[in-house]
């Protein structure tokens, strides 16, 4: 992999016999450890685990998990009936890993539909393949939009992590900044730290080094005073799941990066793949939030750093309301407004 090539989801060998590398992002920016996985389960778990995360790569993980799980069921000689209930078991397995990402839903439905019509390794691992692809083609189009947008010389804020790590292929938000970098546009990203798991500053951080970005990271709770200073021109994030309204589930702080945004009148902008739209789901309050456990927000690392009575609030994720947000950049063009309208006028696009 070269410095800014970044590949953080390879499968290796053939759809019987071969393995799903994922980089595991636990670890970064530290040590770049590959983990192989040869089951459903393993993949399952890299998911759940965090070692793998961002709602676009959560889905191509789990299109590979199905793969694996196909080969495994091939290997085992299961007649079609047990091959069936086996795939089921799987896909069920995979969708209990991370409940607010809609792309691993998304994902997964189109898994079942190719087991339907083909139950085997190689259809399988063909499909997540394309989905993989068509991700990073995805990626290139809406990051093309997205870089209209951005000003020569912008300070940009993005928050959490939307790049490369989080897609499996060139980003959501950081697509757009990378495409407006390469532009010549001289800007420069301030990059929230983002608690409790600090994927600004382990993840986004690392990215944006490895690609030649100039940023500054900083502390979730200065980001309205950079505002305030002028410093910042955009806000850019990614999403987990859109609801058809267009209200937007990204990690948690994401809001509060929306409101700051709105009280200083600086644009505010979701990148995401149309994948990432649930029209099923009417509005945010309709979206599942996941919670994680109280050790992510009561511990830094291996120290704990509040008393042991304390206890703990730590949703993974919160809703930005549509109101709040200037535009979404797609892989179909621009939603602005943000309206159930064009949000389902977006998604009719070929």
């Amino acid at each position: 992999m070269s410095k800014a090539e970044i590949r953080p989801i390879e499968w290796r060998g053939d759809a019987r016999s071969g393995a799903l590398r994922l980089l595991d992002q636990r670890l970064l920016p530290n040590s770049e450890v590959w983990l192989e996985c040869r089951s459903a389960e393993q993949v399952a778990e890299a998911i759940r685990s965090m070692a793998v995360r961002g709602a676009p790569a959560i889905g191509v993980t789990a299109a590979y998990g199905m793969a694996l799980a196909a080969a495994e069921g091939e290997r085992l000689g299961l007649a079609e009936r047990a091959m069936a209930e086996h795939l089921a078991k799987s896909r069920s397995l995979l969708a209990g890993t991370r409940p607010t990402a809609a792309n691993l839903f998304w994902a997964l439905e189109r898994c079942s539909r190719c087991a339907d019509a083909s139950p085997t390794a190689e259809a399988l691992l063909a499909l997540a393949r394309s989905i993989q692809e068509d991700e990073m083609e995805s990626n290139r189009r809406m990051a093309r939009y997205g870089a209209e947008r951005v000003p020569h010389g912008a300070g940009v804020l993005t928050h959490c992590n939307a790049g490369a790590l989080a897609t499996g292929a060139l980003g959501t938000a950081l697509g757009v900044i990378r495409e407006a970098h390469e532009q010549g546009k001289g800007i420069h990203v301030y990059v929230d730290e983002t608690r409790p798991r600090l994927q600004g500053a382990k993840l986004t951080a690392w990215e944006l080094s490895r690609l030649g970005i100039d940023y500054t990271l900083i502390c979730d709770g200065a980001a309205a005073a950079l505002m305030s200073k002028g410093r910042i021109q955009l806000c850019i994030t990614g999403a987990d799941r859109i609801a058809a309204n267009g209200d937007t589930a990204n990690k948690i702080g994401t809001y509060s990066v929306a409101v700051n945004a709105s009280h200083h009148g600086i644009p505010f902008y979701v990148a995401a793949p149309r994948s990432t739209f649930d029209p099923a789901v009417a509005d945010g309050s309709n979206i599942p939030i996941e919670e994680r456990s109280r050790d992510e927000v009561s511990n830094c690392g291996d120290a704990q750093i509040c008393p042991d009575p304390a206890a703990a609030y730590n949703p993974a994720f919160d809703v930005t309301p549509a109101s709040l947000i200037r535009a979404i950049f797609t892989e179909a063009g621009e939603i602005a407004p943000v309206t159930k309208e064009r949000i389902a006028e977006a998604l009719g696009k070929r």
